[in-house]
C-alpha cells in the first residue's frame, strides 16, 4: 500500500513541466508532497518554480485525480522508487539529472549489480543477431545485468539473450508503464517474462504517457545511467542508439561498439563511434577486461559475495590490506574527507576503468563508501 504522501508525488509527476530538477526544488522546500500539490502561487515561487509555470500547474492540478491515479497504481501492481530510497540505483544517482523517482514492475533487487547497457537498430541484420547471441550470453554468464529499452530489434534480442542465459535484465520504457500506455505492444509477453524471471521494467514517465518521439532520447540517459558501459550493436548514421552512446560519454561511462562491414548501413554508427574513441568489441571478454570486471568476478567467486551486494561498513579497527597495486595507490589518496572520482583520476594517474573497478572492490570489502555523486571516503 502506497503511503498517502506518495499519492501526491505521483500527482505532481503528472504535470509535464515538473521534471527532475524542478522535483528536486519542490522536495527540498516543501514539508510534504501533499503540501506541494496544494501550494499557492507564492509558495511555489518561493520553492524556485517560475511564476508562469506555477500558474500553469495551479490551473492544471484541478484535472489531476489523485484517487484514480492511486487506484491504477495498485490495480497494476506498479511500485515507486524515490531518489531518497535505499534501493535507488547508485549509478543512476550519479548522473547530472537523475529522475526524482521512477515507476517499476517486477524486482529491482538486482539493479545495483554490474550492468551493461545494450542498444542498436530496429532493422538488424543476421550479423547483428549473431553478435548479440555471442556477446550478451557470455556477459550474462559473467554476472552482468543487461539494460536495454525493450524496443523492437537489437533491444529485444538483448533482453532475450540475457533471459536465455538465465540472467536478470531491466527494460527502460519511453512511455507510461501502465498497460494502456505500454509500448511496443508486441513486446508485452517479453515484458512479462522479464518480470517473472526476476528482472524489471521501469519508467520515469507518468501513467498514460504515449510513445512520443522526444520521450526516447530522455529515456536513453537512464539506460546509460544504470550501466557501467553502453554497447552499441548495429546502428544507422542517425540512430537513436547513438544518443545513448553520447549520454554514456557525458556520464563518464565507457562506450563499446561492435565493428561491422563498411558496406552495411547498419554499421555506420558503430564504426563512427570507434573512430571517435569507443572501444571496439568482438567478444564479451573485451568488455570484462576494459572494465576490469574479471577481477571483480574473481573476488565474488573467492569470497562468495553476492554481485552488487556492497556492505555498508566493516568492523571498527579492521585493517584493510591492499591486494593490488591499484588498491594501494587509491587508498593512499583516500581519507575521511570526501573526494571526487575525477580528482582521484588526476592524483593517481590511473585510467577511468581501473579506478571504477577498484573502487567497486574496495566498497565490497567495506574499506570505502560511495557517498553519491562520485564522492568517496574511507570507512
Amino acid at each position: 500500500m502506497l503511503a498517502n504522501d506518495t499519492k501526491f508525488l505521483i500527482a505532481l509527476n503528472h504535470f509535464p513541466k515538473f521534471g527532475p530538477r524542478k522535483m528536486k526544488l519542490i522536495s527540498k522546500y516543501f514539508s510534504s508532497f501533499e503540501h506541494a500539490f496544494k501550494a499557492n502561487l507564492d509558495e511555489l515561487k518561493a520553492s524556485g518554480i517560475k511564476e508562469n509555470i506555477a500558474d500553469e500547474f495551479i490551473a492544471a492540478r484541478a484535472n489531476i485525480n489523485t484517487g484514480e491515479l492511486l487506484e491504477k497504481i495498485q490495480e497494476e501492481d506498479i511500485k515507486i522508487c524515490k531518489i531518497t530510497d535505499n534501493d535507488y540505483p547508485r549509478l543512476l544517482k550519479e548522473i547530472y539529472d537523475p529522475p526524482y523517482f521512477f515507476y517499476y514492475k517486477g524486482s529491482i533487487a538486482n539493479i545495483n549489480n554490474f550492468s551493461i547497457g545494450v542498444v542498436g537498430t530496429r532493422k538488424y541484420t543476421n550479423y547483428g543477431e549473431r553478435a548479440i547471441e555471442k556477446i550478451i550470453y557470455n556477459l550474462t554468464k559473467n554476472n552482468l545485468n543487461i539494460i536495454s529499452g525493450l524496443a523492437l530489434g537489437i533491444d529485444t534480442l538483448a533482453h532475450k539473450a540475457c533471459l536465455n542465459a538465465k540472467g536478470k535484465t531491466i527494460a527502460v520504457l519511453g512511455t507510461g508503464i501502465d498497460k494502456q500506455s505500454f509500448y511496443p505492444f508486441t513486446n508485452r509477453h517479453l515484458a512479462e517474462k522479464i518480470i517473472s524471471e526476476g528482472g524489471a521494467i521501469i519508467s520515469e514517465f507518468p501513467l498514460g504517457t504515449e510513445p512520443l518521439r522526444y520521450n526516447f532520447p530522455q529515456r536513453n540517459r537512464i539506460i546509460s545511467g544504470l550501466s557501467f558501459g553502453t554497447l552499441v550493436i548495429e546502428a544507422a548514421e542517425k540512430s537513436g542508439a547513438l544518443i545513448t552512446a553520447r549520454c554514456a560519454c557525458e556520464q563518464n561511462r565507457e562506450v563499446f561498439a561492435v565493428p561491422g562491414s563498411i558496406f552495411s548501413d547498419m554499421s555506420i554508427g558503430p564504426n563512427e563511434l570507434i573512430k571517435q574513441g569507443a572501444k571496439p568489441i568482438t567478444k564479451a571478454d573485451d568488455i570484462l577486461e576494459t572494465l576490469d570486471l574479471k577481477n571483480i568476478n574473481n573476488y565474488i567467486e573467492n569470497t562468495k559475495c553476492t554481485p552488487g551486494a556492497f556492505p555498508a561498513g566493516h568492523p571498527l579497527g579492521k585493517k584493510i590490506i591492499a591486494e593490488s597495486e591499484e588498491e594501494k595507490i587509491i587508498l593512499e589518496h583516500l581519507s575521511l574527507e570526501a573526494i571526487h572520482i575525477d580528482e582521484l583520476i588526476r592524483l593517481t594517474k590511473l585510467n577511468t576503468s581501473a579506478i571504477s573497478s577498484t573502487l567497486i572492490i574496495l566498497e565490497m570489502k567495506g574499506a570505502i563508501k560511495n557517498l553519491g555523486n562520485m564522492q568517496y571516503v574511507l570507512l
